[in-house]
C-alpha cells in the first residue's frame, strides 16, 4: 500500500485548492471526496468574492493576495472561471434604518456607498421599490465556484496528484478508512466543510468547528437578466452562528438546538443564466437531518418574491449543503493539538477569497517554510481549543 504525504479530505474548494498547492510543491497527495457529482457548499455558492470586506489587517492583507491570485489563476489552471465583475447591491429593509446601516460597514477596507430606493432600481430593474428603505453598493468579484473547484482538481492531477470517489468513514492514525479501502498517510488534513465535526467527533476529536444547513433554489437559465448580485446589508445568518456558538456543549447533547431557522434573501445570475436564490440558514447538529424540502421552497420564494417579484415563480429546484463556520469568524487552520499527523483546514467565513492565498501559505509552511500568519492562525487553533 503506498503511504502518501498527504491525504485531502474533502473536493470542494478548499481541499481542490490545497491539494493542489501540496503536489505544486512536489508532495505526493491523494485527494478524496464522496461524490462524483459534488453536492457541497462550492456546489450551491453563489460565487460572490468580496475583496471589499477585509475589516482586520489579517482579512485586508488576504483580499489583496487574493485580487493577485485570480488575476493569473485561469493562466495558471487553463481554464475559464468566468471571472468577472459585478454590482453588488445590499438591500436595505424597511423596518432597518439606512445611516445605522451604512455605519456597519464602517471598517471594511472599502465601504459600500449608501444609494436611494431610486437609485438602486435604477441599478437593478428586477427589484421591489416598497421592500426596501434603501441599498448600499460596492464592486465585487465573482466566479463560477464549480468550475474554479473543477480547475483546481483537474490542475492537481496534471502535477501528479491522485483522486478517488469514496466516502471517508474514519481518520485513523496515520491514514483513513473508506468506504473501500484504507489510505495510509504521514498526514491528513480535513477540508470537508459542514461534514468536518462529524468525522472528527466520530474519533473524539474536540473541535470548536460548526455548521449550518444551507438552501437555495436554483433554476435553469432563463431570458430574465438580474444586473447585480442582489444580497441583504444586514445579513442575519452571521448572528445565527454568534448564537449557535454560545454554549459548545450543546453541540454534544441529543436532540438538535431550539434556533429558529433563517433566510437571508439574495440571488445571483450565473454566465450561462442560470439563477441561485435563497438563502434559509438553519442549525441542525445532525449533519443527515432530514429537512422538509416543499416548506422550505415556499418560504425561500416568498422571500425572493418580496424583493425580487420577476424571480420568485421561475422554474426551479430546491438544493441543500453543509456550511461551516467557527466560533470567532476566523478559519480553523493547522495541526489539531494532540493528534500528530492530524490537520484541519476549513471553517471558512469567505471561503472563495481566503482559501486560495491561505492554502498556498498553508502548503508552503508544511513543506518548511515560515509563515507568521500561519503560525498565529496555528496559535489561535491551540488557544481555540
Amino acid at each position: 500500500m503506498k503511504t502518501y504525504d498527504w491525504i485531502v479530505v474533502g473536493g470542494g474548494i478548499t481541499g481542490a485548492t490545497l491539494a493542489y498547492e501540496l503536489v505544486k510543491l512536489g508532495l505526493s497527495v491523494l485527494l478524496l471526496e464522496k461524490d462524483a457529482i459534488p453536492q457541497n457548499a462550492t456546489r450551491y455558492s453563489y460565487g460572490g468574492l468580496a475583496y471589499w470586506s477585509g475589516s482586520t489587517p489579517l482579512t485586508r492583507q488576504l483580499c489583496q493576495e487574493a485580487i493577485a491570485r485570480y488575476q493569473i489563476l485561469s493562466s495558471e489552471l487553463d481554464a475559464d472561471i468566468e471571472l468577472r465583475e459585478l454590482d453588488l447591491l445590499l438591500t436595505i429593509d424597511t423596518d432597518s434604518d439606512p445611516q445605522a446601516t451604512t455605519a456597519s460597514y464602517a471598517n471594511c477596507a472599502t465601504p459600500p456607498r449608501l444609494i436611494s430606493v431610486q437609485a438602486a432600481c435604477e441599478l437593478e430593474p428586477l427589484l421591489n421599490q416598497d421592500a426596501v428603505s434603501g441599498a448600499l453598493t460596492v464592486k465585487h468579484g465573482h466566479i463560477h465556484p464549480q468550475k474554479t473547484a473543477q480547475a483546481y482538481i483537474q490542475a492537481f492531477l496534471r502535477c501528479g496528484g491522485k483522486m478517488q470517489i469514496t466516502e471517508v468513514l474514519q481518520i485513523l492514525p496515520g491514514g483513513v478508512k473508506t468506504t473501500t479501502e484504507n489510505y495510509s498517510c504521514a498526514n491528513v488534513v480535513v477540508c470537508a466543510g459542514g461534514i468536518s465535526r462529524h468525522l472528527l467527533k466520530a474519533v473524539k476529536i474536540p473541535l470548536k468547528l460548526y455548521f449550518t444547513h444551507a438552501e437555495i433554489i436554483e433554476t435553469p437559465p432563463v431570458d430574465l437578466q438580474l444586473k447585480t448580485l442582489v444580497m441583504p446589508a444586514n445579513l442575519q445568518r452571521f448572528k445565527l452562528e454568534a448564537t449557535a456558538t454560545k454554549n459548545h456543549q450543546l453541540w454534544d447533547e441529543s436532540g438538535n438546538q431550539s434556533i429558529a431557522p433563517i433566510l437571508d434573501t439574495g440571488a445571483v445570475q450565473l454566465c450561462d443564466g442560470s439563477l441561485r436564490l435563497g438563502q434559509i440558514s438553519r442549525i441542525l447538529k445532525d449533519p443527515y437531518a432530514n429537512i422538509n424540502s416543499q416548506d422550505s421552497e415556499n418560504w425561500l420564494r416568498q422571500g425572493i418574491t418580496k424583493v425580487l417579484p420577476k424571480l420568485g415563480n421561475l422554474p426551479g429546484t430546491w438544493h441543500h449543503c453543509l456550511v461551516a463556520f467557527s466560533s470567532n469568524s476566523l478559519p480553523l487552520i493547522g495541526a489539531i493539538p494532540g493528534y500528530e499527523g492530524i490537520h484541519i483546514f476549513s471553517g471558512f467565513s469567505n471561503p472563495l477569497v481566503l482559501v486560495p492565498p491561505l492554502a498556498q501559505r498553508f502548503a508552503k509552511f508544511v513543506n518548511g517554510q515560515e509563515d507568521e500568519m500561519i503560525t498565529q492562525l496555528n496559535q489561535a487553533l491551540e488557544m481555540l481549543n
